[in-house]
């Protein structure tokens, strides 16, 4: 089996498009069809209380695979937190109780990719609190400047259940971004199929030299220039959308954006029927 570097830099360069490019070809994916946890080889987990004030506690326990999907599944829990300090500056340190756990797998340092197509096909939990994901962040430097690519998040805006699909670099300002958001209300997508939660649906990111732009459904949700993305001081005026990203899937409960949790609706789960990455196909 290569090793994980080489597994890398194999789909980085297998995305490098050419100008002779016409059709897509997978260069990578991960179909979970193998019962037990997630390849080691391609996933990393996240671990405690990690972003955004959410309540969960990321545990590798809660993501694994059954049933031909990637299941990450949110579940209540009540235990001391082994992180907590009494007078603790970090707001993770600051809980003395786990009251949920849940699961972020990432990609870092394993598969990365610089251009090409990410589709990934799922089915997303929309209960109170929920905040699934499917996201990207750059190789290199902090957030943002790093730059992020959210191909997908749900969750309430003013109580309200909303499907967001975003980009974000970084400006003069350490830790502070500038957004591109596109937030469509769930309505636009029941309102053509009434038990869309019950279904799976694919998003999808195109991103090239020119442009990302973000679909679901094959819908065109948001589109940025990539003339446009240049950080600031903070991030030395680079472009984070030049350079290899790494895949996130996460499902966390309420913090700044999620709301307020429905403690009727554990187990919560978020099943990943697949993650596949394309490349320009040359002829």
């Amino acid at each position: 089996m290569k090793n994980k570097r080489a597994i890398a830099w194999l789909v980085l360069l297998a995305l490098v498009p050419s100008a002779a490019a016409q059709e897509w070809r997978l260069v990578w994916s991960d179909e979970f069809n193998a019962d037990g946890r997630p390849d080691s080889a391609v996933w990393n987990y996240e671990h405690g209380f990690v972003r955004n004030h959410e309540a969960q506690w990321y545990q590798p326990e809660n993501a694994f695979q059954e049933g031909g999907c990637l299941i990450i599944e949110a579940r209540r829990d009540h235990r001391p937190n082994p992180t907590f300090r009494s007078g603790a500056r970090h707001w993770g340190q600051q809980r003395e109780w786990i009251d949920y756990t849940s699961a972020c797998v990432t990609t870092r340092g394993k598969v990365e990719f610089l251009y090409g197509r990410l589709e990934v096909r799922a089915r997303i939990p929309i209960a109170g609190g929920s905040w699934p994901a499917i996201w990207t962040l750059g190789n290199s430097m902090p957030w943002p400047s790093c730059g992020e690519i959210d191909v997908m998040e749900f969750y309430r805006v003013h109580g309200v259940p909303h499907i967001l699909a975003n980009v974000a670099w970084g400006d003069d300002q350490s830790h502070h971004a500038v957004w591109n958001s596109k937030r469509v209300p769930y309505a636009h997508f029941t309102e053509r199929m009434a038990d869309w939660e019950q279904h799976f649906h694919v998003w999808r990111m195109d991103w090239d030299e020119t442009a990302i732009r973000l679909y679901l459904d094959d819908e065109l949700l948001n589109e940025q220039p990539l003339s446009a993305t240049v950080n600031g001081a903070v991030g030395r005026y680079a472009n984070p959308f030049r350079q290899p990203h790494y895949i996130l899937l996460n499902l966390a409960l309420g913090g700044d954006n999620g709301g307020t949790i429905d403690d009727t609706a554990f187990p919560m789960r978020y099943e990943i029927d697949y993650v596949r990455v394309y490349a320009k196909q040359n002829f």
